[in-house]
């Protein structure tokens, strides 16, 4: 691996969660880099350790901050395990993240390629962290031609990555293959860059590796959205818990189905739900908001009423107020305008 160590030495990428680690930084950046891109990860990593430096203060930080710091990144469920994760930390564990699997395990959110992350990273110990991109490299160098989404595979591609880490430094090769994953041995391998071109089995098919069971369908949504405002207040409802929008605040809207609501049926169906009446003021451009396996169509319009009735489930928030408070992703753009 003397090879891919250099390699890695010569081109990895800056990243502030890279200058310094520490358990706690590593665990933070790792559970942010699920599902989003490195890039973006940047200025919430780097304002999240301003709001939240240690885990102490984590723990003891109201969960709606949390998550308003979270606000962007989407799949909420990672802020709000980070929450729960950092009480857990401090109640069994005295505020200090555990430096041994096991325990690491039993914390809330975290899963095996975040424990390995952490222990390689963070402690330097040899374990492998693998994520899609080690997958597809060990896939690829051991010609790997089972679907890697079965238990099984995945723990032979498991074994297969740890048996690559260097025996002195173990956390480099760790982190350098997921750096290798990330930018040449991408979706469309770059194998004539790679520095493990000379004993890869599978350069030759690496377009079709690895196998995996495929992409799932995306669930399309149309939904019409009402901001209705009455005396500088506007009525909003927070996401109850279980559901994909947990904890995140989001404007009334309602369900159209294939079709596309009239101006007049949307009234109607504010008045028959809310029991409001309400008059239009302008509408707003549509938006597109995807989020886990759904992409929703937003249609929001503006709406007036002279009777701001306490309704349940929602609240009546000053303008001033609705920039602190955390937003779905679409209904905060919608916010925007």
């Amino acid at each position: 691996m003397r090879k891919l160590h250099e390699w890695f030495q010569q081109n990895q990428r800056e990243f502030p969660w890279r200058k310094t680690p520490t358990p706690y930084k590593v665990w933070i950046s790792e559970v942010m880099l699920q599902q989003t891109r490195a890039t973006v990860v940047i200025p919430y990593f780097e304002r999240w350790l301003t709001l939240f430096p240690n885990v102490r203060t984590l723990a003891e930080a109201p969960l709606e901050k949390v998550i308003k710091a979270w606000e962007g990144l989407g799949y909420y469920s990672r802020a709000r395990n980070l929450h729960k994760g950092a009480q857990q930390i401090v109640e069994y564990f005295g505020g200090e993240i555990p430096s041994n699997r096991k325990d690491l395990a039993s914390i809330c959110g975290l899963g095996p390629y975040t424990v390995g992350a952490i222990l390689s990273f963070g402690f330097r110990q040899k374990a492998a962290a693998v994520d899609g991109n080690v997958t597809r490299v060990v896939a690829r160098y051991f010609s790997i031609e089972e679907n890697v989404d079965q238990q099984s595979v995945k723990r032979k591609i498991a074994d297969a990555a740890e048996s690559l880490l260097d025996a002195t430094e173990p956390w480099i090769t760790a982190e350098a293959l997921i750096e290798l994953g990330a930018t040449v041995c991408t979706r469309k391998p770059r194998c004539e860059a790679c520095p493990l071109q000379k004993n890869c089995l599978g350069q030759h098919k690496a377009e079709f590796l690895p196998i995996t069971t495929g992409e799932k369908q995306v669930t399309q949504l149309k939904r019409a959205v009402a901001l209705i405002e009455s005396g500088g207040k506007i009525l909003v409802k927070k996401g109850e818990r279980g559901k994909v929008m947990a904890d995140l605040y989001e404007f009334p809207y309602f369900e159209m189905g294939e079709g596309h609501w009239t101006q007049k049926a949307i009234v109607q169906a504010i008045q028959r739900t809310l029991g409001l009446p309400v008059e239009i003021v302008q509408k707003l451009p549509p938006i597109t908001h995807t989020f886990t396996r759904f992409k929703a169509h937003l249609f929001p319009i503006c709406y007036t009423t002279e009777t701001p009735n306490p309704i349940a489930g929602y609240e009546w928030i000053s303008r001033e107020l609705l920039s602190e408070l955390p937003f779905s992703a679409g209904h905060r753009r919608i916010l925007s305008l």
